[in-house]
């Protein structure tokens, strides 16, 4: 009989095929007008954000910033793109670390329960939104991203316990509030800083959350990326880019790197998401100012 976590990881790998369909035929229905091959660059972008996301820094705000700094995607087509193109090599990494890493399954459950929940209904409302709304967003959830990397690198984050699980108001509000990160997620706002915060505030032991929150971003953003894919409100070569790129940016990361003095690289991401969010947040008041 298979366990809970057998169950889960054959989900995954379930999630992760039907997800490369869905991006296969987006692109093809979008292909006329919209190349869908991506180019070296787009292919390199992947395997770095995702090489660092396995490691614990995240994807969603160093790819932000990128793809600010080059102009490869429209501001507009941003959150779309991330959570489509950061879902397969999330899956990736959430089959990884589920395997290997114990956290009770109950908790394990009904947290990435509550994200599925919250990026569906988060994907929903943003894949409508003007061009100006998701800028000021963005801009907002980089600056919420740039502050947890600066309490990470100052070492002000909670230190946490030894469980792997949680019962009663504990997984309330634990299932609550990661309903929310799986909606903010939809936005840019990366779920694994958050997360991390969260469970070691209830308790739990810091090596718990990677497969929480990499299980709650594979689970997630198949069908958040779905949802923008479906309103068009996504970059095909991009999204095909940081998928292809990013699946063997985690298998060296897991399996060959493993860890790395990730300090001087926090730091330096933390003065560009800054520049990128203030860059943005300056777009929106312009675009305010010329109305």
């Amino acid at each position: 009989m298979l366990d809970v976590r057998s169950v889960l990881l054959l989900v995954l790998a379930i999630l992760a095929a039907g997800f490369g369909i869905v991006i296969a035929r987006g692109a093809a229905r979008r292909r006329a007008g919209d190349p869908a091959r991506p180019g070296p660059l787009l292919l390199a972008i992947g395997f770095v954000t995702d090489f660092f996301d396995t490691l614990g820094i995240g994807s969603f705000a160093p790819t932000t910033t990128i793809f600010r700094l080059t102009g490869l995607v429209p501001d507009r087509l941003v959150p779309g793109t991330l959570n489509a193109g950061h879902a397969v090599p999330s899956i990736v990494q959430a089959l990884i670390f589920i395997a290997i890493v114990d956290v009770e399954a109950p908790t394990l459950l009904a947290m990435l329960l509550a994200a599925v929940t919250g990026g569906w209904l988060g994907a929903g409302m943003v894949a409508r939104w003007p061009r100006r709304r998701i800028q000021a967003g963005m801009g907002v959830a980089l600056l919420v991203a740039a502050t947890f990397m600066l309490l990470t690198n100052l070492g002000w984050l909670p230190a946490g316990g030894d469980a792997l699980g949680l019962d009663g108001p504990r997984l309330v509000i634990a299932t609550v509030a990661n309903g929310l990160l799986g909606a903010l997620m939809t936005l840019g706002i990366g779920l694994y800083a958050p997360c991390m915060i969260l469970v070691s505030l209830l308790g739990m032991s810091p090596l718990a959350a990677f497969p929480i929150m990499m299980g709650s971003c594979a689970m997630l953003m198949p069908f958040a990326g779905t949802r923008f894919i479906a309103a068009g409100a996504w970059d095909v070569r991009a999204t095909i880019g940081l998928t292809l790129g990013g699946i063997p940016g985690v298998l060296v990361a897991a399996f060959v790197v493993r860890s790395l003095p990730l300090a001087a690289v926090r730091w330096l991401v933390v003065g560009v998401v800054v520049y990128t969010a203030v860059g943005l947040l300056r777009a929106v008041a312009r675009a305010d100012t010329d109305a």
